[in-house]
Order: structure tokens, then sequence, then C-alpha cells
């Protein structure tokens, strides 16, 4: 029996965003297609694999949203007129937080970086829960809910700093919602650095969600534009 191939270590692995063009994956990055479980009541629960790309060591991940060939790219931003422009802020994360401040638990929050997935909105809301953390499964459900936020938008944090992050393996998921049947953003997991066209880098994080669709107003990363 064959050992299944090891992931290759994350210092290895970087995401490219060309100019007006495809983002360039580096290192054997993983490739997945998920999409959401929701509850009885229509609300995100959970994610699920639908798919599995085979490994490849590079591939091109299409950014303007027209590729026949999705995800991958297929050189339609040539002809298209895609602006790939970006205006995300280089700013670190927690320098641009809001704080919900509940007894055992903190909510950092980035509202900016909201890919519109709705993980928050169960059982009164992650921040509503947070205030009540002093209650087990209020705290539970907190934590659960901030780390399912594809785009890291929401991070729960102890009361000692610490944050608490879902162990995520370094990959790349594709999204879907099975709601709207819009195709969502690219949910880059695990820590992988992701470099601007211009050669700076953007802070490497554990959850970020990158536009898939163009029409983000900030590039790379998506801001639920998607769903309009």
């Amino acid at each position: 029996m064959q050992n299944e191939p090891e992931t290759p270590p994350v210092a290895s692995m970087r995401i490219k965003v060309t100019r007006n063009g495809p983002y360039v994956v580096t290192g054997s990055v993983p490739l997945v297609r998920l999409a959401m479980v929701l509850d009885a009541d229509g609300e995100a629960l959970a994610w699920r694999v639908v798919q599995e790309y085979p490994l490849q060591e590079q591939y091109r991940l299409c950014r303007c949203g027209g590729s026949s060939t999705k995800p991958f790219c297929d050189g339609t931003h040539r002809r298209n007129g895609f602006d790939g422009t970006e205006t995300a802020s280089h700013a670190l994360y927690l320098d641009r937080a809001e704080r919900t401040v509940g007894p055992t638990l903190e909510l950092i929050d980035v509202q900016e970086l909201c890919a519109g997935a709705g993980f928050c909105h169960r059982a009164g809301g992650t921040w509503n829960l947070t205030t009540r953390s002093d209650y087990p499964r209020a705290r539970a459900l907190a934590i659960e809910e901030a780390g399912n936020c594809p785009a890291g938008r929401l991070v729960a944090w102890t009361k000692d700093g610490a944050p608490i992050e879902p162990d995520l393996g370094p990959s790349i998921a594709v999204t879907e919602d099975p709601v709207t049947g819009a195709i969502g953003p690219y949910w880059v997991r695990g820590g992988i650095e992701i470099e601007a066209a211009d050669g700076t880098t953007y802070e490497v994080r554990n959850r970020v969600t990158l536009c898939r669709c163009g029409k983000s107003g900030n590039k790379p990363f998506c801001d639920a534009s998607h769903q309009e």
C-alpha cells in the first residue's frame, strides 16, 4: 500500500498576484473545492469537501471571473479589460481591529475583510455570544463561529491575549454558496504568503479570502461583491 504524499512545507508555498492577471500559485499548494453546510434554519454551519484537485507544483487561478476553465485561468483577463489594481491595505490586522469584550472572550473584528460567508449569524450572532461567554455553550459557539469565518475577519481571543485559531493545514479552497449559487472567494488557509504585484507581501495569516469574481473593491481580498 502506497503512503499518502506529504504536504510540502508552508515556507515553500506562495501566491503571487499578477498585474491585471491571475494568481500564480507555487510550492505544491493543495487545492480543494468546498461547499457550505447549512443548518435547519438555512444558516451557515460548516464546510464540506466536494472535490480535491490533483496536486500541482504550480498553477494559475482565475482572478477576473471570466475564465471558461474555472478555477484555473484561461487568459480571458487579456480580452475582457479586467482591472486587477490592488487597493487593499497593508496595515496589520490588529491595528485595524474593533473589539467586543465579553466575560471570558474578546472578539477581534476587521469589517473590511468580510467575505459574506454568514457563519457569524447563528444563535444571535458571534458578537452577542461573545458578550455571554460566561455561559459555556455561548462561549463554544462564539469560538466555533469565529473560527469558521473564512476571511479571518473575526478572531476569538482568550482574556489573557491568545488568539483561538482553527488548525488549518496550508491549502486553498474554492468556495461555493449553496443558497445563492454564487461562486465564493478563494479561501487561503494555513499561513500561505501572498505577494502583491509590486513585490511587497501582505500580512501572513491563518485565514484570508482572495477575490475570485473580479469585482471586489478591496483587491486582492474578497469584499463579498460576488453576492451582488
